[in-house]
């Protein structure tokens, strides 16, 4: 039901009105018979008495129109519009999350005649208007949208276009509203497509990356295939060679649509928080297990400070904090020094406080910077279990730390070379850990190494 800018009572029609004319016809009719039969006697003045009162009645029920329509508009305007469906509108008209404002029009030649006859609270704390009435072109000032309000109310179009107020993005629906011929009306209405711009921009910026991504190894594999055709073709110590590279060039593109299809999975399911239960503990072994191979080759020694043995458990999927875990130690593997150490900790039932305050468990240096990637919402009594994989690599600069987790990013000086890797890592961690309603936070410095800081929810059990 739209909401009405006035009220518009209807008045009754003939049809509606014939008991009142049949009966006041009866009553004439039994005037004039009392007159004749009881004219001399009391009972003949009591009836015509009761006739007189019955055409009364009669007369004020066929008054004009226009007067019932005066008299039922006053009755309006004391209790409101409509009464308490009036009000009910009234309501819902300001608790609507979608800036709406109602817009008059005067002649089409007279900019400053378009003026907001109706403003809901969203358009007025968007818009800044501080009374109804206010100048139209004084709260939007986009040539757009006051073309498009000048379509519909002079040629009744209706027209969505953009719009940008307060740093977000809007999309203006303005249509024309049924009004009188002397008076014309339109509707506008604001949405905020802020989110949507941005979910595009990040899609767009995603395919691009993508593709830049696929596009060297495969520039690679087609101009060593073309060599091997080539003059290349009976020269085995180079056929050795560009096969080994092409391996290499192969595997990196493996990786990278692996991590695009793992981190299309989580945000699928990113919404939906997960409600097994993870052994923390457990977890850790497993990944020091499974990198015993990569961490031999790089004589990087893997170790896992606390009670490793007590169990840590928390809510969550197993396979996505193994992947987290093991995400975070492959990088700390990858960026250590020859004969480096990646230290793997576990903390047990601990605040939000707690793990959010800067790191002690070590002899880390002053000048380390610390910043928390994700943070998750204020639960009181809420405990976690936090796991922390710190390298003694050359660390990073402030500057890098807020765009570690964003896909494809890398910093300058890792992009090439046997470091290289598919930049979606920590993407997929955050991911991981936003699902898991945890934390992420990183502490680093240059030549300090960097410390990585995962926290899931504790069980009430732990």
């Amino acid at each position: 039901m739209p909401y009405e800018l006035s009220p518009s009572p209807v008045v009754p029609s003939l049809a509606a009105r014939w008991p009142t004319v049949v009966a006041s016809a009866g009553i004439a009719i039994v005037v004039l018979l009392g007159m004749a039969f009881f004219q001399p006697s009391l009972a003949g003045w009591l009836v015509g008495a009761a006739g007189l009162v019955a055409v009364s009645v009669w007369w004020v029920n066929r008054r004009p129109p226009e007067a019932r329509v005066d008299a039922v508009t006053q009755e309006v305007d004391q209790d409101g519009v409509g009464g308490a469906d009036g009000r009910l509108l009234d309501a819902l008209f300001e608790a609507l999350s979608d800036p709406v404002l109602v817009v008059a029009g005067g002649e089409p030649d007279d900019i400053a005649g378009r003026r907001v006859l109706l403003a809901n609270q969203a358009a007025r704390q968007l818009l800044r208007i501080q009374r109804e009435g206010a100048l139209l072109v004084s709260v939007v000032r986009d040539p757009t949208v006051l073309e498009a309000v000048d379509e519909a109310l002079f040629g009744r179009v209706t027209r969505a276009t953009d719009y940008v107020a307060r740093d977000r993005h809007w999309r203006a629906l303005i249509r024309p509203l049924p009004s009188a011929e002397d008076e014309r009306l339109a509707l506008v209405v604001l949405h905020d497509d802020t989110d949507v711009r941005r979910m595009e921009m990040m899609r767009v910026d995603f395919l691009a990356n993508a593709s830049h991504e696929l596009r060297t190894p495969l520039a690679s594999l087609s101009g060593f295939i073309e060599t091997l055709k080539g003059h290349a073709r009976d020269d085995e110590k180079a056929r050795d060679r560009f096969l080994d590279i092409m391996a290499i060039q192969a595997d990196r593109m493996s990786r990278l649509v692996a991590d695009l299809l793992s981190l299309s999975r989580i945000e699928l399911n990113e919404h939906i928080p997960p409600s097994g239960l993870v052994d923390l503990s457990r977890v850790c072994s497993d990944v020091v297990d499974a990198v015993s191979v990569l961490s031999e080759d790089r004589r990087v020694q893997v170790q896992v400070t606390g009670t490793v043995r007590e169990a840590a458990p928390v809510l969550g999927t197993r396979d996505e904090i193994l992947q987290v875990v093991q995400n975070l130690v492959d990088n700390a593997i990858k960026y250590s020094p020859t004969g480096g150490t990646v230290e793997i900790t576990i903390r047990r039932d601990v605040s939000l406080d707690e793990v959010s305050a800067p790191w002690s468990g070590g002899s880390r240096g002053d000048g380390a910077t610390r910043l928390p990637l994700l943070t998750p919402d204020r639960v009181a009594g809420l405990r976690y279990v936090a796991v922390s994989v710190r390298d003694h690599g050359p660390g990073l600069a402030r500057e890098h730390l807020p765009r570690l987790t964003e896909r494809f990013y890398r910093v300058e000086g890792q992009k090439s070379g046997e470091k290289a890797g598919t930049g979606l890592g920590l993407a997929i961690v955050k991911h991981i850990v936003n699902r898991h309603r945890g934390g992420l936070t990183v502490e680093s410095a240059p030549g300090k190494g960097a410390l990585f800081t995962a926290y899931f929810p504790a069980t009430p059990e732990a």
